[in-house]
């Protein structure tokens, strides 16, 4: 009950005149950068970190969690309209989001993926509330064979559920990785497929390949098809979810919190992992699998729920431990230690009023989430009654400065198109964009992890699997790899029987 008593002050402090307005700003800022593809809740939140140098730190902090939200709808926003992700958290968004667009529903998407957010973002910070401690304790206790047990867990399910064949899936995610393994390798500093230039030593930076894959792989694809049809602009739909569409959605904005939560509390991707089991477990768990790839609201609903409260468990590492899980994370921790704050278990001792009026401005940022984005959702729809060669030019315009923004070199406009002729060829030949990117964002974490792991064990294969965590999440994939195997087998049995 301390927890509750002290998120009350919280809201003391969340709700003064000054603070609020932080938040509404916040608000506001993330969602028109969230917008725009490429710029997601990391850069908003590190462009946005010289300006607050005046601000005190609660008021810092406040504004910063407004931004983190408002950033991540806003990522969803043009994931789901234009097919192009804000940030690496709404790539799942586009799977069945876009189709919904297309098909005249852009705005049954967007509410479904605001309440969503608002929904997942409020159980999380409850349980952010509730378990901070508990989860803190756990992620110390988690290793380098269960994270990289996770990782394969996650690469096994995006390849195994999307695309028209596992092959495909299997060939776009080994793209991905081979991708991910561009720059120097972290443990012995040689460098890989740089091809002697200097600028790849860093890597292809993850914004760089999700903008070129989905963006300009997707208006080049556009624009090839523009020539031989027409560019009748898309219809936007009736403004408001019907009740088939809330009884559809109900499940898995309750069930996506319980995914991302304990995933953002401890180092293993972010919110991507999250996302993406979110979405296959949808599916699995679908009366109306036909529907999927095709538009299927529960892939809207379930993944943002998931990405909102993996935000809210990204703070528990962070505020407990010292410990950022997520590139945002990491950003705010800079800012901490800008003030002269050290986040750890002595923080809610030393600075319980900026702490807990944090936590509470989470709450008062996803009330205003859904009070701004809920009513915009026919008008954010609305673009996609722009003429499609405009639109598309105007997303392409957007990618490049997304792109530049990263690193500010020209070299990576190169690489965006290098990309993005990638993304159109993978289009033309059937293989799924989404696992090419997993294989990017979590491929060098995958490897870190094995490498820690095989050290631990003197070069031994049984130091992946010395955890019952790692048995278990091991397990959890040959469930995956055998069950359709076993689902042909079964149905042979039952037609033999009969």
């Amino acid at each position: 009950m301390d927890s509750f008593n002290s998120l009350i002050d919280g809201f003391g402090t969340a709700l003064t005149p000054i603070n609020l307005l932080w938040a509404v700003i916040g608000v506001l800022l993330g969602t028109a950068i969230g917008v725009l593809p490429g710029i997601g809740p990391a850069m908003a939140v590190a462009l946005l970190l010289p300006v607050t140098y005046g601000l005190e730190p609660t008021g810092a902090f406040i504004m910063f969690a407004g931004i983190y939200y408002g950033a991540m709808f806003g990522g969803s926003t043009t994931s789901i309209l234009l097919n192009t992700p804000g940030e690496s958290a709404a790539v799942v968004a586009a799977i069945e989001g876009n189709p919904m667009a297309k098909s005249g529903r852009g705005s049954q998407a967007l509410a479904a993926a605001a309440i969503g957010h608002f929904t997942g973002g409020l159980i999380g910070t409850l349980l952010l509330v509730a378990l901070a401690p508990t989860v803190a304790e756990l992620a110390v206790d988690i290793g380098a064979p269960d994270y990289f047990a996770i990782m394969v867990l996650a690469f096994i399910a995006v390849t195994s559920v999307l695309g028209s064949s596992r092959i495909r899936g299997l060939a776009s995610l080994l793209i991905g990785l081979t991708i991910g393994l561009v720059g120097l390798d972290s443990m012995t500093g040689q460098q890989r497929l740089t091809f002697g230039n200097l600028h790849l030593a860093d890597g292809v930076d993850v914004v760089i390949v999700a903008v070129g894959l989905f963006a300009i792989g997707e208006a080049l694809w556009v624009a090839a098809h523009l020539r031989r049809g027409g560019s009748e602009p898309i219809p936007v739909g009736r403004p408001w979810l019907g009740k088939d569409d809330v009884k559809r959605t109900w499940k898995p904005w309750l069930r996506g919190p319980f995914i991302g939560f304990p995933f953002g509390a401890i180092p293993a991707g972010g919110a991507e992992i999250p996302t993406f089991l979110s979405y296959v477990t949808e599916k699995r768990l679908s009366k109306n699998k036909g529907e999927f790839g095709k538009g299927a609201i529960e892939g809207v609903a379930g993944p943002e729920s998931a990405a909102s409260a993996s935000a809210s468990g990204t703070l528990v590492s962070m505020l407990t431990l010292g410990l950022p899980t997520t590139a945002v994370a990491a950003v705010m921790l800079a800012a901490f230690q800008q003030y002269g704050i050290q986040p750890g278990p002595l923080l809610f001792e030393r600075e319980p009023d900026l702490v807990w009026g944090l936590i509470a401005s989470l709450f008062v940022g996803l009330v205003l989430l859904l009070a701004l984005n809920l009513p915009l959702a026919p008008v954010w729809a609305k673009l996609l009654r722009i003429p499609r060669p405009y639109l598309y030019a105007g997303i392409l315009f957007f990618a490049g400065v997304g792109a530049y923004a990263v690193g500010g070199e020209a070299l990576d406009l190169v690489i965006l198109l290098i990309i993005g002729l990638l993304g159109f060829g993978m289009r033309r030949y059937g293989l799924p964009v989404l696992p090419a990117v997993i294989g990017v964002i979590l491929g060098p974490a995958a490897e870190q992890q094995l490498r820690r792991a095989l050290q631990i064990s003197d070069g031994s294969v049984s130091g992946l699997v010395n955890t019952p965590f790692s048995v278990t999440v091991y397990a959890i994939i040959v469930v995956l790899l055998a069950w359709p195997l076993l689902k042909k087998l079964i149905v042979r049995r039952r037609s033999v029987s009969e």
